[in-house]
C-alpha cells in the first residue's frame, strides 16, 4: 500500500481541471446492459472502481474497450444474469447491475454487496421496488435471486429513514425503462448524478418524465439502442478543491465544474466567509489570501441540501475556524471515521449523536493519521496541507476509487505532496494495525 507525505504552510494556486463523476458514471456504466447494441461513455475519470465496474461488465459477457484516457466503449450484446461475491464485494456501486440485468434479462442472480464504514446502507428499498413491479424475490447462500418474468409498471415510493435512496432510484428506473406499463416511482432522489442517467437513458430510446424531480414517471419501451454519452462533471471533487484553495489561504481557478450542482455548498461557504467566483460558464475562482474564517451550522441532506460527501472535507475546514462550529451527519449519521484523526492533529472535536461539534483553532499540526474512507481520505490531505509540519496519511488506497491524480494535481497547484510506498515511510511513525 501507498502512503502520503504532505508538508503543509503552502498556499495552493493555479488552475485545475474537474474530471467525470464517479458517481454519475458507475450507474451509467451499469446502464449500457440494457442494449445489444455499443454505448460509448467519454468524460470517464481514471479511478479504481471504474476499473471495477468495468472488470464487473466484462465478467457478465460485456466487450469493454478503453477508447482513450477518458472515453469507453462497451458492448453487452451476450450477457449473463450472474453477479458473484469476489467481484461485487470489491465496490457496493456494482448493486446497480441489479436494475438492467432484471430489466432486460428478466432474472438476476447478485451478491449481496456486504457492509460499509461509513455506517449501515441497506438495499432494502430496492428489493422493495423490485417486488412492487412484480418481481419474485428469494434471498439464499448471501445471494439475492430476482425472478422478473412477471415484471410490470406501477407506483413505487422511494422514501426511506435517511432520504431517498440514490443507487435504489437508479436501479428502480433502469429496471422500469424495459417493463410493460407505467412506472410512477414518487420521493426519487434527484441528485445530478441521477439526472445524467436519466439523460443517457433517453438518449437510448427510454421514456422517462420528470428528470430532475422527486417525481419520475417512466413508460416501458420493448428495447433501447446504443448512444454516445459525456459524463457530467463531479461537484464533490470540485467541492473538494475549493475547500483546498480556501484551507491554505490560496488562489484558485476550478475549471470544468458545474455551479448549478453546488448551490447548498455555496450557500454555507458564504456563511463561513469563503467566496466563489465565477469566471466564465463552467470555471470558478477561490481567492482566500485575506480569508477571514466564521463558525457555522451545518445538516447533511439529500440532494439538494448539502451533501454528505463533503461533510468531511467541510470538517477540516471549520477546525480551523475561530469559534463554535455543529456538523450533524442526516444522511450517514455514522459518517465521523475521519474525527478521531483529525483529532490527532490538534483539531477539537466532540461527537453528540450524528453531530459533530468543532471548537475551532489558529492552525493544526502534522502528524500520521490513517484515512478510513474515501472523503475521510480527501479530509485529512486537506488539513495536512495547511497544518505545520508533516502530515502522513496511510491506506491512501481509498483516494483512488473517487479522486483521478489527486497527489499530482495538488503537486501541479504547489502542493508538497509526495505518494510513496508504505516501506518507505519512517517505522516510528507508522500504525501497526494498517
Amino acid at each position: 500500500m501507498d502512503v502520503v507525505r504532505i508538508t503543509g504552510g503552502r498556499p495552493l494556486r493555479g488552475q485545475i481541471a474537474i474530471s467525470g463523476a464517479k458517481n454519475a458514471c458507475l450507474p451509467i456504466f451499469a446502464a449500457t446492459l440494457l442494449t445489444a447494441e455499443p454505448c460509448i461513455i467519454d468524460n470517464v475519470p481514471e479511478l479504481s472502481d471504474i476499473r471495477f465496474m468495468a472488470e464487473m461488465l466484462t465478467y457478465l459477457g460485456a466487450t469493454v474497450e478503453r477508447l482513450g484516457a477518458h472515453t469507453w466503449k462497451i458492448t453487452a450484446r451476450d450477457i449473463t444474469s450472474r453477479a458473484p461475491y469476489e467481484l461485487v464485494r470489491k465496490m457496493r456501486a456494482s448493486v446497480t447491475l441489479l436494475g438492467p440485468l432484471v430489466s432486460r434479462l428478466r432474472r438476476a442472480e447478485i451478491s449481496l454487496p456486504g457492509g460499509c464504514v461509513i455506517g449501515p446502507r441497506p438495499i432494502d428499498l430496492h428489493l422493495k421496488g423490485l417486488e412492487k413491479l412484480g418481481c419474485f424475490i428469494r434471498m439464499e447462500n448471501g445471494y439475492i435471486h430476482v425472478d422478473a418474468s412477471r415484471i410490470r409498471g406501477t407506483e413505487i415510493f422511494l422514501g426511506g429513514r435517511h432520504g431517498s435512496t440514490v443507487t435504489g432510484t437508479a436501479n428502480l428506473i433502469m429496471a422500469a425503462t424495459l417493463a410493460p406499463g407505467v412506472t410512477r416511482l414518487d420521493s426519487a432522489a434527484c441528485e445530478p448524478e441521477v439526472e445524467d442517467l436519466c439523460r443517457m437513458l433517453v438518449k437510448m430510446g427510454a421514456k422517462i418524465e420528470g428528470i430532475g424531480s422527486h417525481e419520475l414517471v417512466i413508460e416501458g419501451v420493448q428495447s433501447l439502442h446504443g448512444t454516445t454519452h459525456t459524463v457530467i462533471p463531479d461537484r464533490i471533487e470540485a467541492g473538494t478543491w475549493i475547500l483546498a484553495a480556501a484551507m491554505t489561504r490560496g488562489d484558485v481557478t476550478v475549471r470544468g465544474a458545474n455551479p448549478k450542482h453546488l448551490g447548498a455548498f455555496f450557500d454555507k461557504l458564504e456563511q463561513v466567509g469563503v467566496h466563489v467566483t465565477p469566471e466564465g460558464p463552467d470555471s470558478l475562482r477561490v481567492r482566500a489570501t485575506n480569508l477571514s474564517l466564521r463558525p457555522v451550522d451545518i445538516i447533511t441532506l439529500p440532494y439538494p441540501g448539502f451533501p454528505t460527501d463533503v461533510q468531511a472535507q467541510m470538517c477540516a475546514l471549520l477546525c480551523i475556524t475561530p469559534g463554535i462550529s455543529i456538523v450533524t451527519e442526516r444522511v450517514y449519521p455514522n459518517r465521523f471515521m475521519h474525527v478521531p484523526e483529525l483529532q490527532r492533529m490538534g483539531a477539537e472535536i466532540a461527537i453528540e449523536g450524528a453531530s459533530a461539534i468543532i471548537k475551532g483553532k489558529a492552525s493544526l499540526s502534522g502528524a500520521p493519521v490513517m484515512a478510513s474512507d474515501l472523503r475521510a481520505s480527501a479530509a485529512l490531505i486537506l488539513a495536512g496541507l495547511c497544518a505545520s509540519g508533516e502530515t502522513w496519511v496511510q491506506r491512501v488506497y481509498h483516494l483512488d476509487r473517487g479522486y483521478e491524480k489527486f497527489d499530482e494535481k495538488l503537486r501541479g497547484l504547489g502542493a508538497a505532496i509526495d505518494r510513496m510506498p508504505e516501506s518507505e515511510m519512517p517505522s516510528e511513525l507508522k500504525d501497526t494495525e494498517a
